[in-house]
């Protein structure tokens, strides 16, 4: 499923100071729907359509919303049918549109591969494939905070992997690097950057080791941690509001409803966002809920993340943006949890039992 990452190093450069990065994104709304972070309020950022190139903030921490609430809208109609006399069913029409994401940090483009694979699985998902066709991506390098472990999970900062051209912040601009023939096409036609000749020199932003383990192990400990205490421990803490899920850039779950006018002929079914931390998730018919406990559906959140759809794809599901950390409202940590059950794991690989209670 990973595609062969290229070293920066390797590619044709160029110097963006602060005029040029203005008409580059001027460039850039003239060739398709641009999309890029704005500010949301004093700390908070959110991917927003571009109307005003003052308006767009490269220098984030995170957005609110991953990249995914355009490809797989929160709510969207996927048919309307009216059963007066013969019934007739319409199909929601959705058409590809070009559309360039514009500063868009490593780990988010992890998050579209990782759905690309969840949705083309078995029976792919049309409506999403149609959104995600025609979309070009410039990369952004960031400055981990406290809450990003995407290289604890062996996602680089400057990996370029699914990108068009790929920026670093460089001392009064950015140096913007060709990552594949579409890059190479856009900074043609663009034309105004200062071609990079000489080695560069860029600072490496410093990064902070923060799960026990290596990644590439944790398939391997989420094998005897199903029954940890820790997820007891965290369930006294969650409130079970979903934030975790409906913020994560990989969750894909979603809800399907039938909603009938009030004249029982016409209607529409419509497809929303769904979240396994919320307590109807796992309920069925008779009020029987198969993960009543916050315990259980924490549980099941980080084994969706880190073994299930791991066993079937190769990979982590999780791709350290910090969202749900960041988010939460009852500030508990995903690095916790995973550290936590890292020390359960090497209790009992020296033999202390360690149960659910």
């Amino acid at each position: 499923m990973d595609q062969q990452r290229k070293d920066i190093s390797e590619m044709k450069r160029y110097f963006f100071d602060q005029n040029t990065t203005r008409r580059f994104i001027h460039f850039l709304m003239g060739k398709a729907k641009l999309i890029a972070p704005h500010r949301k309020g004093e700390k908070s950022f959110s991917f927003q359509v571009i109307e005003n190139p003052d308006e767009v903030v490269l220098n984030y921490n995170r957005t609110i919303q991953p990249l995914k609430k355009f490809f797989l809208p929160p709510r969207e109609t996927l048919l309307e049918f009216e059963l007066n006399g013969k019934p007739r069913i319409k199909k929601a029409e959705i058409e590809a549109e070009e559309k360039i994401f514009l500063g868009i940090h490593s780990y988010d483009m992890k998050a579209i591969t990782l759905l690309d694979y969840s949705f083309r699985r078995e029976n792919p998902e049309s409506n999403y494939f149609i959104r995600r066709a025609k979309s070009i991506f410039i990369g952004m390098a960031y400055e981990p905070d406290e809450f990003h472990f995407a290289e604890d999970l062996g996602i680089d900062i400057y990996d370029t992997t699914g990108f068009a051209l790929f920026m670093v912040p460089a001392e009064k601009g950015f140096l913007v690097f060709e990552v594949d023939e579409t890059g190479r096409q856009l900074m043609e036609e663009f034309g105004k950057g200062l071609p990079l000749d000489a080695e560069l020199q860029y600072e490496r932003p410093k990064t902070k080791k923060k799960l026990k383990m290596h990644h590439n192990r944790l398939p391997q400990i989420f094998n005897y941690v199903y029954d940890s205490s820790v997820w007891k421990k965290i369930a006294e803490r969650c409130l079970g509001c979903g934030t975790c899920n409906l913020l994560c850039s990989t969750c894909f779950c979603f809800d399907v409803t039938d909603e009938v006018e009030l004249n029982v002929v016409q209607g529409k079914r419509e497809r929303t966002w769904d979240s396994c931390m919320l307590n109807p998730f796992a309920q069925v018919a008779g009020g029987e809920n198969f993960r009543p406990g916050l315990n259980s559906r924490t549980r099941h959140r980080l084994y969706r993340k880190f073994k299930y759809l791991t066993e079937k794809s190769g990979e982590l599901h999780c791709v350290g943006c910090g969202r749900c950390s960041y988010f939460c409202p009852a500030k508990i940590s995903l690095v916790e949890i995973v550290n936590d059950l890292i020390d359960d794991y090497n209790r009992q690989q020296q033999g202390v039992p360690v149960t659910m209670s």
